[in-house]
C-alpha cells in the first residue's frame, strides 16, 4: 500500500522529532594600616599632630577592632586625585578602593569574580549593585543602554568590534585575564565625559605576590544542546581553532571585481569577468548545512604563568595567561513579526502572525574563544609601570533552518524554507604602557595605548525556498530514521517539492562579505598635588586625547540567473543549486544586491582636559569639585558604488559631521559621620554622543537578534543632568550595607525605533525629546561564622555562610509633547515626535527590578565555597514600535525581553595530591529552566518576536597549581 505523505510534512514531522522540545510543533595577603599622614600646625597651636591612628583611637571602640584581612584588590584607573590616602578616614573597614576614591563605586575583585564562577566578565558584573546584562555581552547601568557604559583597560579607552556599537563587548574578556573590575556610578571629571550610567574600567593583574604556574580545563553540557540534534557545516580544518584556514576568503576574481566597481554606473566588470567570480567562490563547504543527532560537549583549557623578581630594592613582575574555549549552543523555537495592527475575528486590535512573518527555527551555534596576555610590571620606590598586551580572538560559527510564512514580502500561504550559514571573527589586539608615579606630594600617572579590533564576516550565505504542492515525487522513508519508526517503511508519492528559481521573493540564494576594523590611539597626563596648607587640599589636573578610527564594509550580493529554471534543477539542494555546472549551464551569476551603502569610514577625535579640587574643610569630611572640558569631532562618510565617481566606481555621500564641545562640571560631598559609616552626595553633567553605526544609512543584519538595522544621519549628541546619595556602612571586615537613590535628566535621548520602510521591517534610531529616570539601589553582604552558632567542631567549624543581596528599582519615562519634531531618517525633515514615540513610555533597555541574591558557605582555612546564585530582572523594551488603531490613535507596540529569574549553583573546592595543589569546579546554569522571550502585545494578542529554550548548563573543571 502506498502511502502518501507532503513533502512538507517530513520536513516538519522529521525537525520535530529530532529538534530540542522547544522546536516543536505547536589565598590572602595581610593588608597595611592607612599611611600615616600629618595635619599641618594651625597658628598658634605649634604641637597639634594628627594621624589616622589618633583619629582610630579617639573613636569609641575603634581600639579593639583589628585590621582588615584580604587580598589587595588591583586596581589601574585615572584617580584624578592621587591615592587618597592623606584624607583622615575613621573607619578601619571601609576597603581601600571605596576610601580612595570620592565617588560612588563598587569593586568587583579576582575574589567575587571567582565565586560567581562565569567565564566572561560581562557575566559576573550582572551580580554588581544595578547591572544587568542583555544579549550575554552587554552590560546596562541602572536601566541604561549600553551606549552610556564606558568601558576602560587599565583606565584606557578600548575600540570595538561590534558594527552596530561603538561600545565593547564585556562578554570577550575572559575572567582569567581580569584581577579587578570597578563599577563608578558617579561622573569624576578624570574620566572621559561619555558617561551616563558608569564607567567600567576593568584591571589586568600586574606583579604577582609570588610565582604561580596554573593548568586547568573543564568539560562542560547543556540539555538542549549536547548529544541533541542540531545543525552544523564544514566550512574549514581549522574552524575548531576559532580560525579560518583561508577557505573562506575572498577569491581574487570576485575581489578584482569589486576593485573594479561591481555594481557602479562607472564599472569595467565583464559579464565572462563576473561568471569567472562567481565560479571561484568556495561552495559546498561554505554552503551545505549537515543534521548532527551528536552535538559535542563543550571544552576549555587555560594556562596562566607568573613570577616576581627582586632585583636589589625593585620589583620585576611577569604574567602570562593563554585560554582556548569551544562551546556549542542550540536553540530552537519561534519567531515572527508584524508590520502594524490588525483586527481578530471580533473586530478588536491585534496583532496577528499570519499577517506578517510566522517561522519556526532551530540553529546551532559553535563559538570559540581565544585569548592570551602577557603582562610586565616594574615597581621601585613608590612608583610602577606596566605593559600589557591583550589578545582575544571570538569566533562564532553558525548554521540555521527557519520554517513558515511570510505574509508580508510573499505570501501568508505559501510555506517557506530559509537556511543561513555564517562565520563571524571578532578580535581584539591592545597593547598599552601605564607610569604612575610618586614623589612625596605630587603623583603622577602616564597612559598610553592602542588597540585595534576587527570583525569579519565572510561568506555569509542564505537561501529561501517555496513549497511547490503541483510536484509529485517519489520518496523513499528509510532515508529518515524517525520515518522508519513510524512505520514508514513502504515507498512514499510526496506531494509537493521544495523550489528555488533564485527570481524571486520566496525563492532567493544571497551571498555576502563584511569587513570592520578600528584603530583606538589614545594617551593620557593626570597630575595631583598636595598643597602645604592647614587642611588637606589635593589639586589634580590632566589631559587626555583619544583617536578612533573605523572602517566597515558589506557587500551584498544575490544569485540570478534570466533563465527559467527546469522544474529539476530548482528542486536542487543550495550547493548543487549554485555549483559549476548549474553556473555555467543556466547563466547564474552573481549580481550586486547592494543596500544603499557599502562602505563606511568613521573617526572620533576627542581632546579633554580637567581640573578638579579635592579637600577636607572640616573633620571626615571630604569635598570634590571639578570641570572638565571636552572637545570633539565626529565623522561618518559613506560610500555607494551606484554614485558612479571615485575609487572603484563608489561616490561618497551624506557625510555627517558633529564638533561639540562642553564644560562638563561634577562634584561629590563624602560625609564619614560616624565609625565606619559614610554618606555621599554627586551631582554632575555628561554626554552621549551616536555610535558610529548609528549614524551611517548602511543596512545591517543582525543575526542574533534577526533584524535589519539602518542608520540614521541626523542624530544628535544626548545631554545628561545627574544626580546622586548614597549611604555605605560597613560593619565588619567582610560586611557591607548601602543604601542610595539617582536620578537623571537626559535631552535628546538616542533611542532604537522599529519602523517599515515599504515592504521592509528596519530597526533605525532616533532622539527622543527628553526623558528622566530615578531609582534606588540596596546592597548588603553579610558573614555568619558557623563558629558563633555553636559550631567549633568538624566541618562545619570553620566555615563562614555568606549573604550577598542587591536590589535596584528603577523608572524611566520619555517626554513628548504634542508640538515636539525628531528628524526623519528618510528625508531629513521633521516629523512628529508621536510617529516614533508615546508620551510616559520607558527608555529602551530599562528594567524596573533588578535582583542578585548569592547565598553559600565558605571555608576560611582553606578554598572550599558552594554558592548559589539568583539573578531577576523584569521586562524591559528591546526596540519600539508604534502602530495606528482603526480611529487614528497612535499607539505603543514595543518589542519587550522577559529576562525572568535565573538560578546557578558554583562549587570550588581546593584539595592536594602529592603536595600539589588542585581546584575543582562545578557549575549549573539556568536550573529553573527559564525560556528565553521576546515578545510584543497589544489587547488580548501576542507576537512571539524571538522565544527558544536556553535549557541548563552544567560543566565539571579542574586546575593544578605548581
Amino acid at each position: 500500500m502506498t502511502k502518501r505523505l507532503s513533502a512538507a510534512s517530513i520536513l516538519m514531522l522529521t525537525t520535530a522529532l529530532s529538534a530540542p522540545a522547544a522546536f516543536g510543533l505547536a589565598a590572602a595577603a595581610q593588608t597595611p594600616p592607612p599611611p600615616t599622614t600629618s595635619t599641618p600646625a594651625q597658628p598658634g597651636d605649634e604641637e597639634l599632630d594628627t594621624t589616622a591612628e589618633d583619629v582610630q583611637e579617639a573613636t569609641p571602640g575603634a581600639a579593639d577592632i583589628e585590621e582588615p584581612v584580604g587580598p589587595p584588590v588591583e586596581v589601574s584607573g585615572p584617580t584624578g586625585g592621587g591615592d587618597g590616602s592623606v584624607i583622615v578616614i575613621q573607619g578601619r573597614y571601609i576597603p581601600e578602593p571605596v576610601r580612595a576614591s570620592s565617588e560612588v563605586l563598587s569593586v568587583l575583585s579576582a575574589e567575587d569574580i571567582a565565586r560567581t564562577g562565569e567565564g566572561d566578565i560581562a557575566s559576573a558584573l550582572q551580580r554588581v549593585t544595578g547591572l544587568s546584562l542583555v544579549g550575554g555581552r552587554f552590560v546596562y547601568v541602572r536601566g541604561l543602554g549600553e551606549r552610556y557604559s564606558l568601558a576602560l583597560l587599565n583606565g584606557s579607552p578600548l575600540p570595538s568590534p561590534e558594527p552596530l556599537r561603538r561600545v565593547v563587548p564585556l562578554d570577550i574578556f575572559p575572567t582569567s585575564v581580569i584581577a579587578s573590575s570597578v563599577v563608578q556610578k558617579s561622573y569624576s571629571v578624570a574620566y572621559p565625559g561619555e558617561f551616563g550610567g558608569g564607567v567600567i574600567n576593568l584591571t589586568t593583574p600586574s606583579i604577582p605576590e609570588e610565582t604561580f604556574l596554573t593548568f586547568g580545563g573543564s568539560v562542560g553540557a547543556n540539555s538542549e544542546t549536547t548529544f541533541e540534534t542540531g545543525y552544523t557545516y564544514f566550512g574549514s580544518d581549522l574552524d575548531f581553532l576559532g580560525f579560518d584556514d583561508g577557505s573562506r576568503d575572498i577569491p581574487f576574481p570576485l575581489q578584482n571585481a569589486i576593485d573594479n566597481g561591481l555594481g557602479g554606473t562607472s564599472s569595467t566588470v565583464t559579464p565572462e569577468q563576473l561568471t569567472s567570480a562567481t565560479l571561484a567562490l568556495n561552495n559546498a563547504s561554505t554552503t551545505l548545512i549537515q543534521r548532527n543527532d551528536d552535538i559535542p560537549v563543550n571544552g576549555a583549557v587555560d594556562l596562566s604563568f607568573g613570577t616576581a623578581i627582586d632585583i636589589g630594592s625593585d620589583r620585576l613582575g611577569i604574567i602570562a595567561t593563554a585560554g582556548w574555549d569551544n562551546s556549542w549552543i542550540t536553540r530552537g523555537g519561534t519567531e515572527q513579526f508584524v508590520a502594524g495592527i490588525s483586527q481578530d475575528a471580533d473586530g478588536n486590535p491585534a496583532l496577528l502572525a499570519s499577517q506578517g512573518e510566522d517561522f519556526r527555527f532551530l540553529e546551532t551555534n559553535n563559538r570559540i574563544v581565544v585569548n592570551g596576555l602577557l603582562g610586565l610590571g616594574y615597581e621601585f620606590g613608590e612608583h610602577k609601570v606596566r605593559w600589557t598586551n591583550l589578545y582575544i580572538r571570538d569566533s562564532l560559527k553558525e548554521a540555521r533552518i527557519a520554517v513558515g510564512s511570510d505574509g508580508i514580502n510573499v505570501d501568508p500561504d505559501t510555506l517557506l524554507n530559509r537556511s543561513r550559514t555564517n562565520w563571524f571573527e571578532r578580535q581584539l589586539i591592545d597593547t598599552q604602557f601605564v607610569a604612575e608615579f610618586e614623589f612625596d606630594d605630587l603623583s603622577i600617572d602616564l597612559r598610553g595605548t592602542y588597540a585595534n579590533t576587527q570583525r569579519e564576516a565572510p561568506y555569509e550565505r542564505s537561501f529561501s525556498y517555496e513549497f511547490d504542492e503541483s510536484i509529485q515525487a517519489d520518496f523513499d522513508p528509510t532515508t529518515v530514521p524517525e520515518l522508519v519508526e513510524l512505520g514508514y517503511t513502504e515507498q512514499v508519492v510526496v506531494n509537493g517539492a521544495w523550489v528555488n528559481d533564485l527570481r524571486s521573493n520566496g525563492q532567493n540564494a544571497f551571498l555576502a562579505f563584511s569587513d570592520l576594523s578600528e584603530d583606538v590611539y589614545a594617551g593620557s597626563a593626570d597630575f595631583a598635588y598636595v598643597l602645604p596648607t592647614d587642611r588637606e587640599i589635593i589639586l589634580s589636573a590632566g589631559a587626555s586625547y583619544g583617536e578612533t578610527k573605523r572602517d566597515s564594509s558589506r557587500y551584498n550580493f544575490q544569485y540570478r540567473t534570466d533563465q527559467l529554471l527546469p522544474s529539476t534543477i530548482a528542486q536542487l539542494r543550495p550547493d548543487f543549486l549554485v555549483s559549476d555546472y548549474v553556473v555555467t549551464q543556466y547563466g547564474v551569476t552573481l549580481r550586486e544586491n547592494f543596500e544603499e551603502v557599502t562602505r563606511y569610514e568613521a573617526g572620533l577625535d576627542v581632546l579633554g582636559v580637567y581640573g578638579q579640587v579635592e579637600m577636607e574643610p572640616i573633620d571626615f569630611v571630604r569635598l570634590t569639585a571639578g570641570v572638565r572640558y571636552e572637545d570633539a569631532s565626529q565623522t561618518v562618510e559613506t560610500f555607494d558604488p551606484d554614485g558612479g565617481a571615485g575609487t572603484g566606481g563608489s561616490a561618497q555621500l551624506q557625510n555627517t559631521k558633529l564638533e561639540e564641545n562642553y564644560f562638563l562640571p561634577a562634584g561629590t560631598l563624602t560625609w564619614n559621620f560616624a565609625e565606619n559609616m559614610q554618606f555621599r552626595l554627586a551631582a554632575s553633567k555628561t554626554i552621549a554622543r551616536p555610535q558610529f553605526r548609528e549614524l551611517a544609512p548602511q543596512q545591517y543584519l543582525d543575526n542574533e537578534s534577526n533584524r535589519t538595522f539602518i542608520g540614521n544621519q541626523f542624530l544628535t549628541d544626548s545631554e545628561l543632568l545627574n544626580f546622586e546619595g548614597r549611604f555605605e556602612w560597613y560593619p565588619s571586615r567582610n560586611d557591607r550595607v548601602s543604601l542610595a537613590g539617582f536620578y537623571k535628566k537626559i535631552e535628546d535621548p538616542i533611542e532604537a525605533v522599529a519602523i517599515v520602510q515599504g515592504q521592509t521591517f528596519f530597526t533605525t534610531f532616533s532622539n527622543a525629546p527628553e526623558a528622566t529616570l530615578f531609582g534606588g539601589e540596596i546592597e548588603l553582604q553579610k558573614y555568619f561564622p558557623l563558629y558563633d552558632w555553636g559550631i567549633e567542631d568538624g566541618f562545619l567549624s570553620s566555615r563562614n555562610f555568606v549573604v550577598v543581596a542587591n536590589y535596584t528599582y528603577t523608572d524611566s519615562e520619555v517626554s513628548v509633547d504634542a508640538s515636539d519634531t525628531v528628524i526623519s531618517n528618510q528625508t531629513g525633515q521633521p516629523i512628529p515626535a508621536t510617529t516614533y514615540f508615546i508620551d510616559g513610555e520607558p527608555l529602551v533597555g530599562q528594567s524596573d527590578h533588578i535582583a542578585n541574591l548569592q547565598i553559600g558557605f565558605e571555608d576560611e582555612d582553606s578554598l572550599s565555597q558552594q554558592t548559589i546564585l539568583l539573578t531577576y530582572a523584569s521586562e524591559r523594551v528591546t526596540s519600539r514600535f508604534t502602530g495606528s488603531l482603526p480611529g487614528g490613535e497612535r499607539v505603543a507596540i514595543p518589542f519587550v525581553e522577559d529576562p525572568g529569574i535565573n538560578l546557578d549553583l558554583v562549587i570550588r573546592q581546593g584539595f592536594e595530591i602529592g603536595g600539589i595543589g588542585f581546584e575543582a569546579k562545578f557549575e549549573a546554569r539556568n536550573l529553573l529552566d527559564e525560556d528565553y522571550e521576546e515578545f510584543q502585545e497589544l489587547g488580548n494578542s501576542r507576537i512571539d518576536r524571538n522565544v527558544y529554550d536556553r535549557g541548563q548548563s552544567y560543566s565539571l573543571g579542574l586546575a593544578v597549581n605548581f
